[in-house]
């Protein structure tokens, strides 16, 4: 594999990320406004559509620091667009995006399956629950923590990671990733 990262490989990358940014910006009205009628524990069973970037991305360009790169750039127009959060998001970010990276790196970014995609998942949703019940939800006891954290990792394994896994796959049957390795390897499980 070769670390270097190409043009293309910054341009779709930032592509990536300043979709997501608008992505995020409608899920935060979604988060905000009609699933707040949802309990804030089931409603981290939806959370996991924040750290798509940090997994998606990685497995499209496959260059460490792709999924970092991604999800902080997609936090900086999160915060363009205006968010309840403020600039704090930018935090999320850097260490939802950095704990993305772990999965890919236990492996040397050598592997781009299924299980390693689902465990970048795990550890992005365990870096954003880490900071939500430190920065949000400190006052909260041991129960409500652990469920919560349970949930936002279950979503982020399912969504970001099987999601983002799949989402790869189907746009490198469009052909559209063919300067990628990820869209010439299409039948990798």
């Amino acid at each position: 594999m070769h670390n270097r990262w190409r043009t293309v490989d910054i341009v779709v990358a930032s592509v990536i990320a300043a979709a997501f940014g608008v992505i995020f910006w409608a899920w935060n009205q979604l988060w905000e406004g009609p699933a707040s009628a949802i309990p804030l524990p089931t409603r981290a069973l939806i959370y996991g559509v924040w750290l798509l970037p940090a997994v998606l991305t990685p497995l499209i360009i496959r260059k460490p620091g792709a999924g970092l790169y991604a999800e902080f750039v997609a936090s900086l127009v999160s915060v363009l667009l205006g968010n309840p959060w403020g600039l704090s998001v930018i935090l999320y970010g850097l260490f939802q995006g950095a704990a993305g990276e772990l999965g890919f790196a236990l492996t040397g970014y050598r592997s781009w399956r299924l299980p390693v995609a689902m465990l970048s998942g795990a550890f992005a949703g365990g870096a954003a629950a880490l900071l939500d019940l430190n920065l949000y939800y400190g006052a909260w006891g041991g129960g409500e923590k652990v469920a919560y954290t349970a949930l936002v990792v279950l979503s982020t394994i399912v969504i970001a990671g099987a999601g983002g896994w799949a989402l790869q796959r189907a746009l490198a049957q469009t052909g559209v990733l063919d300067r990628f390795a990820s869209g010439r390897e299409r039948a990798a499980v």
